[in-house]
């Protein structure tokens, strides 16, 4: 078991926190080991592992409990590859046994609603689009919790929103559901491990009683220093942090796709009043 100490460093590098972790056991340890795994074995996950997974995410919270979530269990490996296609070309998604595809799903209130004579007006709303990835979210770091103390690895793959009607025709999904993200779920390759990256300094992203946005900038300098530091170690080609994150919200172009989501997602029938 990593030490306390040793793991904040990993996470926010010379700018960890003085903490002690020691009351948080098992489970704070298990989260501030987390990293995202791109390099998988073949080999298949255990009989029920899925199951459990499935258990652990159904056991996050969930607003009203509406439960407006639901996931896609990927296994065949054609569909996989033609999912790592739409996704960006995105090996792991090939390699990894299991993908999950976590969907925010209206279309099971709405076939209640139906069955019932009842209407369902409200699911037309942003809000309720919210709720639906809020929900799904909250289910798949669940899972990853779950998945990662099986002794499991993952990483989550945003790229399936890059084409949101290629994916749902792939999947099959009906109108009022959508792919938020997927996610690779399998035994990491040790031969090519992934490393703890850093995170943001707490004062950036903890803000006592008021928000400060001027307190920021000192933190943000900080951890350019040491997400450049990351980057170098890792053989990586980008300069810090700052520099990425410009380079991903320059204009809708380096979105890869997803500046036409409110489109896409009226095609898949969210009206999003």
């Amino acid at each position: 078991m990593s030490e306390p100490l040793p793991l904040l460093n990993q996470r926010y590098g010379d700018l960890a926190p003085q903490l002690d972790l020691s009351a948080g056991g098992d489970i704070l340890q298990l989260l501030l080991r987390h990293r995202s795994v791109r390099s998988y074995l073949p080999d298949p996950l255990p009989e029920g592992a899925l199951e459990t997974i499935i258990a652990a995410a159904q056991s996050a919270s969930t607003s009203s409990n509406l439960q407006v979530w639901s996931v896609v269990a990927v296994r065949d490996p054609a569909r996989r590859d033609r999912l790592a296609e739409l996704a960006g070309k995105q090996a792991h998604v090939r390699a990894a046994p299991l993908f999950l595809v976590w969907l925010a799903d209206h279309a099971r209130l709405r076939q209640i609603g139906a069955d019932r004579g009842q209407t369902t007006e409200g699911l037309d709303y942003l809000e309720m689009l919210l709720v639906g990835v809020i929900d799904a979210a909250l289910a798949a770091q669940n899972a990853v919790l779950a998945l990662e103390a099986m002794g499991l690895a993952s990483v989550y793959i945003g790229g399936l929103r890059n084409q949101p009607e290629l994916v749902a025709a792939e999947l099959g999904l009906p109108k009022g559901v959508f792919a938020v993200f997927g996610m690779c779920v399998g035994y990491e390759d040790e031969q090519h491990p992934a490393q703890v990256k850093p995170r943001l300094p707490q004062q950036a992203v903890l803000h006592l009683e008021q928000y400060s946005l001027p307190a920021q900038s000192p933190a943000v300098a900080g951890y350019d220093r040491v997400m450049a530091e990351f980057y170098a170690g890792q053989g990586m080609a980008q300069p810090d942090w700052s520099s990425t994150v410009m380079a991903r919200v320059r204009s809708g172009r380096s979105l890869s796709g997803r500046d036409r989501m409110t489109e896409a997602l009226r095609n898949l029938g969210f009206p999003l009043r």
